[in-house]
């Protein structure tokens, strides 16, 4: 059997996240097993570095199968990019060793989330809404407190009563780009919605809507706050996978 890994990028407005679902709901997983079941003509599983939320996108996401198929992997792309939708596509096809698991192989991931001041028509397919201009030296701010190694389960959708609540977060930073304000969050692992709550924690406090000491609160002691509501999925990428 081969080891195949791919890199796929992918607008994630259409579908119902990475992971594949049962009955007749479109998923980028699901899209490309069958593609490439088609062109292997064998039952396909893959495995990613990371399992983006329903309307998340991808730059560089890392998938990969097994096969015991000899076709060239230059055959397998352009076969698999030929039958995906255009909002999905693959790319640098390498033969990996057997132990390769684009998730548990994984040492750090990147997200991006893409932020505008006001609503936009045609922007704002991949770009979250602060819906004025937030205090950029309050959202610093937080951003620094939020790197280390933290229990993050107060800013996850997932069992808070899971022993893997802590991520080591490398980096978290607000930049300006063009029109854009983007955070760039670096971590060896997320919790489940993590970088969309931390992003609307950050937002809401840099408007004045959520004080700086619950988020504070919240990061020392685990305790979820109803009160907070995650940013929208459209704004966020995917963006590196380093092994």
């Amino acid at each position: 059997m081969r080891n195949i890994r791919i890199n796929v990028e992918y607008d994630g407005t259409d579908f119902a996240g990475w992971q594949r679902q049962s009955g007749n709901i479109a998923t980028v997983q699901g899209e490309i097993e069958t593609a490439l079941g088609r062109i292997l003509q064998e039952n396909i599983s893959l495995v990613a570095a990371g399992r983006t939320d329903k309307g998340v996108h991808a730059k560089a996401q890392v998938a990969n199968f097994t096969t015991a198929s000899h076709l060239e992997l230059s055959r397998i792309v352009h076969s698999l990019n030929s039958l995906l939708p255009e909002t999905i596509r693959a790319s640098f096809p390498v033969e990996e060793s057997g132990d390769f698991h684009a998730r548990f192989s994984a040492k750090e991931r990147q997200y991006r989330y893409f932020l505008l001041e006001e609503p936009s028509a045609i922007y704002g397919r991949f770009a979250g809404c602060a819906f004025g201009k937030p205090d950029m030296y309050i959202m610093r701010n937080i951003a620094d407190s939020f790197i280390g190694l933290h229990d993050f389960s107060a800013f996850s959708r997932q069992d808070r009563d899971n022993e893997g609540r802590f991520c080591n977060v490398s980096e978290c930073e607000w930049y300006r780009y063009n029109r854009y304000f983007v955070l760039r969050i670096s971590a060896n692992r997320f919790l489940r919605s993590m970088v969309r709550y931390l992003v609307g924690a950050m937002v809401s406090a840099g408007n004045g809507k959520f004080p700086v000491s619950e988020i504070n609160n919240m990061l020392k002691t685990g305790d979820f706050n109803d009160m907070l509501k995650p940013a929208s999925p459209n704004g966020l990428f995917l963006w590196e996978v380093t092994y």
